[in-house]
């Protein structure tokens, strides 16, 4: 067991640096934005909802139907919530576990030897592709349905020996083990029967391609149990009676895997999934040629990450694989390469199994010769010539009934080097070759024709199984598992069955390259052998430094997946559109604006098409106020994608902020009819859409158009999905009907608002509003504090309470509330407004000035800023300054009376102040 830790403790040594990463590319998607891990949603939700939390049944569904997996992210964020060490921890515990299970089945079962085994498991558990499996908290998925994949394989392997050990079923014996089986109750079988259908099951319900493994297990059964021949499938000879127990087995998993094909397209709604374009661009494609010869190449490109995993990437869509258009491409030369060695593999696989089949019954027939001979000895011991010892399986005598023997007994010559090629050592003993044999039995025969006949050890024919035999059938055993692990797991991602959403992810080659660890195991194992003196040195420096380049390259990949920076750094150079636009989002919200941009149009400068890409640059650029910028971007992303609900609803808040709003109408109008049929992300498309709906209802609000608000607020509860919170909704309804004048409505929503969300702010805030209109104080300053309270790092809710102290007259008071407002949010406008009006009713004009003339910085197109700082001016007998903010305010809002009024004011002060008659200032009135 040794071999087993060893490889189990290499895979946690190289992966042990992921546990300090964050969450990175799908794991957003999968974890943080899916509301199937959270404890309030009913667990039920996780067997009818895909992979990413959408429906099943929705057209946009991802169809990715893996309810085990999302449980155990369930089970995450019920032990730690969102902190991204748990589940990464799950991730390489489920790989070092996946690994010793590997390398145990690989020295059990299959290489039987101790170093291919404990090299195939180290080349498992060092694979730089299996990072993003991983190191990725997506990738579980495939890790754990490897898991369950390997159990119910070996549980097919246990049942095959057991349903086999009463009988010589098969056409001979893979091992001295299987023929050592004792006979078992027939139940026994059943029980391994069962279980890796259930192992099935649970790695399809971990991963769609884990029910493969059913597949797998009918391969093993017919060409490694049962030594089936290609004339023995064409002639449907395994259908025969003779094969019975075969088709027991057999049609038990091909009844598996019709029931779990049948369960899984029911679970979908008997519907494809639908991608987009861009996630496999082949399949899009209207031309038949260019789809087969590029499908034709991609298993190529999968193998040669196997072979060579330098150059990996978080993401394969888009132009990362250029399409193969014509029959010319240099590709298409390695595609037949790849299909010419794979047919050369299947051929020698076939061409050894007919060989060893008719060796085999060689062998029968001496031995049925040598139980002719042994019979006539059995006769002569009856007689008194000898009844001591008989010929045991592995060449010693074994005493029977107690008594000593005089007869003959075969005892095998002692071990010898076999360079005279007359035989072979194996286990210490010495066998002949079959040519040996049959050599010395043509002698033997040839002798006895002048001679009495006489049987002794140096004449009796061996009839152990010859170790060339035995070699050659263990290293078709391995080549045919190999190859059937690498292929049949990996069909599903040829879009031979359905077109897939990627055109090479590197998860998937998860369970596949456990064929591939297996056969350059045994083929260095048996370059070894065949090494003479120092070669065999060579052989085991280049396995050494496979497996050193292996765990090194898989070791800093690592530090890749350590932060979504890292990741889509490292992509650049294989998908520098999808890397560029990720990484900009990334910058973005590190506050490297600028940076940000450039990488944003780095990579629509290689596709220009990328709708999100366009619509995160217009976030961009409409959160740095450039906001004809980020309307030609947000008509950009439209442009690209007509329904993206999020463009339209953040085009209509730039053209509401100015002051466009007609404009701003129309756009929330018809974000309002999109529709999220087809789309993958519908959840996304369906708060864009009751996003508009409620910033409509706001923008009609503000225009005094309330009963038109109500509508579309009522329309909004009605359509609003589950996932969308209503509290907003709910408030902005009481808020109109308090508008109405209909205040018994509108208690009644802002208490549904409450209720939806106890700790909702603006639902205190506004509710507070009405009832301090409605003189019910005591309540409504109950509430105010209770905001606070809850929010105290919030500057809104020191500015409403402000202001309902001012309204009172406690003007102290609620100076010291604008005043906290404003130490919390010295960058907002509104607080610094509050905090000016605040000080001019306290009597304060010269501080007052001071933070009118911020507030008129911070917003230099509210026309009161400018109004209120020239009466500061304005009284502090600054006349001329006054004068100018007077003008700008009128430029801003032409013809507002009290601007025009304070104006009037000024310039009679200004005449008179020139003409020496003035002997006081008049007041001027603040807004």
């Amino acid at each position: 067991m040794y071999d087993v830790l060893g490889c189990s403790l290499l895979a946690l040594i190289l992966y042990w640096n992921t546990l300090s990463a964050d969450f990175a590319y799908d794991d957003s998607r999968a974890i943080l934005k899916n509301q199937d891990l959270l404890q309030e949603t009913p667990i039920s939700n996780i067997f009818y909802d895909d992979f990413w939390g959408t429906p099943l049944i929705h057209s946009g569904s991802h169809k990715s139907y893996r309810p085990l997996c999302v449980l155990s992210y369930r089970f995450n964020h019920l032990l730690g919530q969102l902190d991204p060490f748990g589940y990464h921890l799950g991730n390489v515990l489920l790989h070092v576990l996946v690994t010793a299970l590997f390398t145990y089945a690989a020295r059990v079962v299959l290489l039987r030897r101790t170093f291919p085994a404990c090299l195939a498991g180290v080349l498992f558990a060092a694979h730089p592709v299996h990072t993003e499996a991983v190191a990725g908290i997506v990738g579980r998925a495939d890790v754990g349905a490897c898991l369950f994949f390997l159990l119910s394989f070996l549980c097919y392997i246990s049942y095959c020996r057991r349903r086999d050990s009463s009988k010589e079923h098969s056409k001979f014996r893979t091992s001295d083990e299987d023929k050592r089986q004792p006979h078992l109750p027939v139940w026994h079988r059943y029980i391994y029967l069962t279980l890796s259908i259930l192992f099935a099951t649970m790695s399809m319900l971990t991963k769609e391609h884990g029910m493969t493994v059913l597949a797998v297990n009918i391969a093993y059964d017919v060409f490694i149990q049962n030594k089936s021949r290609l004339r023995d499938l064409l002639s449907f000879k395994i259908f025969s009676k003779d094969c019975r127990h075969l088709m027991e087995g057999i049609l038990s998993q091909a009844v598996g895997i019709a029931i779990l094909l049948a369960f899984r397209l029911h679970f979908m709604g008997n519907k494809p999934p639908h991608f987009a374009p861009s996630d496999n661009p082949a399949a899009s494609n209207e031309n038949f040629q260019t789809r087969l010869l590029t499908f034709l190449h991609l298993p190529v490109l999968n193998l040669w990450l196997l072979l060579c995993p330098y150059h990996l990437s978080f993401d394969w869509s888009m132009e990362a694989v250029p399409l193969i258009e014509s029959p010319a491409d240099i590709r298409n030369l390695f595609t037949l390469i790849f299909y010419g060695s794979l047919a050369a593999f299947a051929w020698y696989c076939f061409q050894e199994l007919e060989d060893l089949y008719h060796e085999q019954e060689s062998l029968d027939q001496m031995k049925f010769r040598t139980s002719d001979f042994s019979d006539c000895l059995g006769n002569g011991r009856a007689n008194g010539i000898g009844n001591g010892h008989s010929i045991s399986r592995n060449g010693t005598s074994e005493k029977k009934n107690g008594h000593a023997g005089n007869g003959h007994a075969y005892i095998p010559s002692p071990s010898f080097n076999n360079s005279n090629g007359n035989g072979v050592r194996h286990n210490g003993v010495r066998h002949e070759t079959l040519y040996s044999l049959r050599k010395r039995q043509g002698n033997s025969q040839r002798k006895s024709h002048h001679h009495p006949r006489t049987v002794s050890s140096a004449n009796r024919p061996n009839t152990a199984v010859p170790p060339s035999f035995n070699e050659r059938t263990q290293i078709l055993n391995v080549v045919i598992v190999s190859m059937v692990l690498m292929i049949l797991p990996f069909l599903p991602a040829t879009n031979l069955f359905f077109y897939v959403g990627f055109v090479i992810a590197e998860r998937v080659l998860y369970i596949p390259s456990m064929g591939f660890c297996l056969l350059v195991a045994e083929a260095i194992h048996q370059l070894w052998r065949r090494s003479p003196g120092r070669q065999k040195t060579v052989v085991v420096v280049t396995a050494a430094t496979l497996v050193v380049l292996f765990s090194a390259r898989t070791w800093l990949r690592n530090f890749d997946w350590q932060s979504e920076e890292a990741l889509y750094r490292s992509g650049i150079d294989v998908n520098p559109p999808k890397a560029w636009g990720n990484l900009a989002n990334i910058l973005k919200s590190q506050g490297k604006t600028a940076e940000a941009e450039e990488a944003y149009k780095n990579a629509l400068s290689y596709r220009g098409n990328m709708a999100d890409v366009h619509y995160n640059l217009g976030i961009l650029l409409q959160e740095s106020k450039r906001y004809e910028e980020a309307i030609a971007s947000y008509q950009l992303a439209i442009q690209c994608r007509p329904r993206l609900s999020m463009a339209h609803l953040n085009l209509g808040i730039v053209l509401n902020t100015l002051g466009r709003q007609d404009e701003a109408e129309k756009v929330y109008r018809h974000a309002a009819t999109l529709d999220d049929a087809g789309l993958k992300d519908p959840k996304n498309q369906m708060t864009g859409v009751i996003s508009a709906l409620f910033n409509l209802g706001r923008l009609l609000q503000d225009q005094g158009r309330y009963e038109e608000a109500l509508k579309i607020f009522t329309e909004a509860i009605e359509r609003r999905p589950y996932h969308y919170a209503p509290q907003s909704l709910y408030n902005m309804l009481g808020e109109t009907y308090f508008k109405l004048g209909r205040i018994e409505s509108a208690e009644r929503w802002f208490k549904k608002s409450l209720e939806a969300k106890p700790e909702h702010i603006p639902a205190h805030l506004t509710y507070a509003h009405m009832l301090a209109k409605t003189n019910r104080i005591s309540e409504a300053e109950t509430l105010l504090k209770k905001a606070i309270e809850l929010e105290p790092a919030k500057h809104n809710v020191y500015q409403y309470h402000g202001q309902f102290l001012n309204d009172q007259g406690r003007f102290n008071e609620a100076l010291a509330m604008f005043s906290k407002a404003f130490d919390l949010r010295p960058d907002d406008h509104e607080a610094t407004f509050n905090l000016a009006n605040a000080l001019r009713q306290a009597g304060n004009n010269k501080r007052a000035e001071g933070f009118y003339k911020k507030a008129a910085l911070l917003k230099p197109e509210a026309a009161t800023s400018h109004m209120n700082l020239g009466a500061m001016y304005h009284l502090n007998g600054k006349l001329e300054e006054a004068e100018q903010s007077y003008m700008e305010a009128l430029r801003l809002k032409p013809n507002d009376q009290t601007t025009l009024q304070n104006l009037r004011k000024l310039r009679s002060l200004m005449a008179k102040t020139s003409s020496g008659e003035s002997k006081g200032i008049p007041k001027a009135k603040g807004g």
